[in-house]
């Protein structure tokens, strides 16, 4: 999985969230297929559980919205014990949670089994919009430089004393957002004209497009392939 070219990986994944999105509910034996998919590929990626574990929190959000939907939407009820439930917002929010589920899974084998420049070079070779990979890469390349400045600046609040003691707080750390803004702005005007100043012509010639093999693509549309066949499966047996 980590040697498959950052494009290959895109087309498979996005094309994967597609059929499951698409597939009603309904089909839970194609569901069952789509995480027995998703299973297999992080098998292959090797990732380490307690990695995905904590990336998996990012879904808490939709999961709390989607357990209120039973309560709060309208339509026909049904009884479990004394709890009245809506059958169109329990059926709502299984759907909610199941794709997204399988989508923040995909994310995460993305994430984890691709690095950065693999997966900027593979937006290049899918033709996504120049100005788009361009912002991506100056984010990514210039993240951790931002960082280091917050934590200079911590360093210097806490220097002069300043503890944080809840409210009270705030209107300094809005300072520190409106000073970190102006320097990163004006680092960014540094570094366009120190480009331009090198021959920058609207690319970046560092996102170098990756070789690809035939093995390849066999291995990535392997799992579009297998969902499709879900898919198929599911409306056999939901018809």
């Amino acid at each position: 999985m980590h040697e498959l070219p950052g494009h290959i990986k895109l087309i498979a994944f996005f094309t994967f969230i597609v059929i499951a999105v698409l597939t009603p509910i309904q089909q839970w034996h194609s569901f069952v297929g789509y995480f027995l998919i998703i299973f297999l590929a992080l098998g292959i990626s090797k990732l380490p559980p307690l990695t995905l574990a904590k990336r998996a929190t990012i879904e808490f959000p939709f999961i709390i919205f989607a357990l209120l939907m039973p309560f709060t939407a309208g339509g026909e009820n049904f009884d479990i014990g004394p709890v009245s439930l809506s059958r169109e917002g329990s059926i709502a929010g299984l759907n909610l949670i199941t794709k997204a589920t399988l989508g923040v899974f995909c994310s995460m084998i993305l994430a984890g089994s691709t690095t950065a420049h693999s997966l900027l070079a593979g937006f290049v070779r899918i033709k996504t919009p120049s100005l788009f990979v361009q912002i991506a890469a100056f984010m990514i390349r210039y993240l951790n430089v931002i960082n280091d400045q917050m934590a200079r600046m911590k360093v210097a609040r806490e220097s002069r004393g300043f503890q944080a003691e809840g409210i009270r707080s705030w209107p300094i750390f809005t300072s520190t957002l409106g000073a970190l803004f102006i320097r990163s702005y004006e680092r960014g005007e540094r570094v366009h004209l120190a480009m331009l100043a090198r021959g920058y012509a609207g690319t970046l010639s560092s996102l170098s497009v990756e070789k690809v093999q035939a093995k390849h693509w066999r291995l990535g549309l392997c799992f579009p392939l297998m969902a499709a066949i879900s898919y198929a499966v599911g409306k056999v047996f939901f018809s």
